[in-house]
């Protein structure tokens, strides 16, 4: 007898959600990693990917294996094909293990491998590029965890400068006058794996215009299960909705005992939010998805010249 084919797993998720790519891979328990190459950040490193590859940020939520596993590789990766820099933020409390494990790769591999390990405070951000920079948030996990924000900052001038010429700007700012109001905003919010908390209401979380969210349980028994492992539910989600204003809220980590069907039935049942809403392991329906993306961009053929 022929054996069967083994399945097609590990096969990464993808959102195109103007004008950010959302690339990754994350199944409850085994691994996640989710990169937005436009901004040259992942959030995790579960398991290393040719994405995850071309960020030189690592920002990581939490220590738990399936979240941290590939770091060491990451760095070997990306010294071996010449790739400069790389960091991966994380907790206070995660620095020394991390550097602990990396050390360890010393003994086994017979080579140093460059890296770099730093940690963010909550409430502290760490600049990406010019006028984008990282939040961490500090949520509630089974080991200490962050969430994420990434920011954009605008400089605006005071209204009541407007009508100023540009010689008496340029004098008032030279006399260290504050002249410009700065306006955050968050461009995409990475939850991590948390329980519910008031840190999710947060404007970091709430005006996001792109939320990367947990969401490991959907069955409505799975309440208290959710609640044991500080994870988010799916009812969590539908609550956070009233109040996060993001277009698109992708939904990441859910378990493998999850049919998709079944997430796909709950997200159907909340009307009008529904469209915000997507599963980026659903790789028919991000398809299917993306396929209509490009043939609304597709040029028409152009029509015969008249004879």
């Amino acid at each position: 007898m022929i054996p069967k084919q083994p399945p097609r797993d590990g096969q990464p998720g993808f959102l195109y959600l103007p004008p950010y790519r959302i690339h990754g891979l994350s199944v409850a328990g085994e691994h996640t990693t989710i990169t937005v190459p436009e901004l040259g950040v992942t959030f995790d490193m579960g398991q290393c990917t040719r994405a995850s590859l071309s960020s030189d940020l690592v920002a990581l939520s939490h220590s738990h294996m399936d979240h941290v596993g590939a770091i060491p590789y990451w760095f070997s990766q990306r010294f071996f094909q010449k790739l400069e820099g790389g960091r991966v933020l994380c907790h206070p409390e995660g620095v020394e293990p991390l550097q602990r494990m990396l050390a360890s790769w010393v003994d086994v591999e017979r080579q140093k491998t460059p890296h770099e390990i730093i940690a963010i405070e909550p409430d502290s951000d760490v600049p990406l590029r010019q006028n984008i920079g990282i939040r961490a948030i500090e949520t509630r996990h089974t080991c200490p965890s962050l969430g994420f924000s990434i920011i954009e900052t605008r400089h605006k001038l005071k209204p009541e400068y407007r009508d100023l010429p540009q010689s008496e700007l340029r004098r008032m700012k030279a006399d260290g006058d504050e002249i410009t109001t700065n306006t955050e905003i968050p461009l995409i919010a990475y939850t991590g794996d948390t329980d519910r908390g008031d840190f999710l209401e947060r404007d970091e979380f709430a005006k996001a215009r792109i939320i990367v969210a947990e969401c490991t349980f959907v069955d409505a028994d799975h309440r208290s299960r959710a609640r044991i492992g500080r994870h988010l539910h799916f009812d969590d989600i539908a609550e956070l909705l009233s109040t996060w204003e993001a277009e698109h809220v992708v939904l990441v980590h859910l378990s493998r005992r999850t049919l998709l069907s079944e997430a796909r039935e709950r997200i159907a049942t909340l009307g009008d939010d529904a469209d915000r809403i997507h599963l980026l392991m659903d790789h028919r329906t991000n398809r299917r998805r993306y396929e209509a993306q490009l043939e609304a961009v597709a040029v028409p053929d152009s029509e015969p010249n008249a004879g």
